[in-house]
């Protein structure tokens, strides 16, 4: 699904683990708030309300002890709308065997990080538009391996190179108010969003309908929504509305 120039697409986020659809604050294991059987059950729910799109992590993967291959494959059989996929995704052969699950966008973070010329030969066998860059940023820097480890850089300091390098979109997130549910500051998206050509989307601390409409302002083209979605502190259906808006 291509990325729409008066859209901001509302996704809407099905992170796994151990098989089962969790929420964790800032992506530590043991913060589980939310526990889902049958993740491929709740995408199935987020199609049926609305969603054109459903961004999935495996978290598993993102900390490095498994994969939830087999949940994903569950999820892309119940669902008729694109897959966003991350976590876990550490080798070239890796990556190639999800978009040939039919993935509509694979987002890598750490191997891009690491060796940045897989992206290159990822977008160049499957098109720009199915790779995304994930720069996930802790007090302002960028993190990897699962926000474990940071690097001392800023997003705005390498989005470019990936926008180079055939980076089709970049997700954002800003970890420092992930899964708090205490909104967040809009201004390191939009200096992300200036300082590139491509796509970016938001990721991190929305809390509230209002926190939708001022990521409106900011150019992004898409805002992943996850503790909020589960909380019941934003409707799905009336997120959507905004979409277009």
């Amino acid at each position: 699904m291509s990325f729409k120039e008066e859209k901001m697409l509302i996704m809407p986020a099905v992170d796994i683990k151990n098989g089962k659809c969790v929420q964790l604050v800032q992506g530590k294991p043991g913060t589980e708030q939310v526990i889902i059987d049958n993740p491929e059950k709740v995408a199935k729910k987020w199609e049926d309300e609305g969603a054109e799109i459903i961004h999935v992590i495996d978290l598993d993967g993102a900390l490095e002890t498994k994969d939830n291959l087999n949940t994903i494959e569950k999820i892309l059989k119940e669902v008729n709308v694109p897959i966003q996929l991350g976590g876990g995704i550490r080798s070239i052969e890796y990556a190639e065997k999800l978009l040939n699950l039919d993935i509509e966008r694979l987002i890598i973070g750490t191997m891009a990080i690491e060796k940045p010329n897989t992206i290159k030969k990822l977008s160049e066998e499957f098109g720009s538009e199915r790779i995304m860059v994930s720069l996930d940023s802790k007090d302002s820097k960028v993190v990897i391996k699962g926000w474990k480890e940071k690097i001392d850089k800023k997003a705005t300091d390498i989005s470019r190179e990936f926008q180079e390098a055939g980076a089709g979109s970049i997700l954002f997130t800003n970890v420092d108010v992930e899964g708090l549910l205490s909104g967040f500051d809009i201004q390191p998206a939009i200096d992300l969003v200036n300082s590139v050509d491509i796509p970016i989307v938001y990721s991190g601390g929305i809390t509230t309908l209002e926190d939708l409409k001022k990521l409106t302002t900011t150019g992004v083209k898409g805002v992943v929504i996850g503790s909020a979605l589960y909380k019941n502190k934003i409707n799905l259906i009336d997120a959507l509305k905004l979409q277009s808006k």
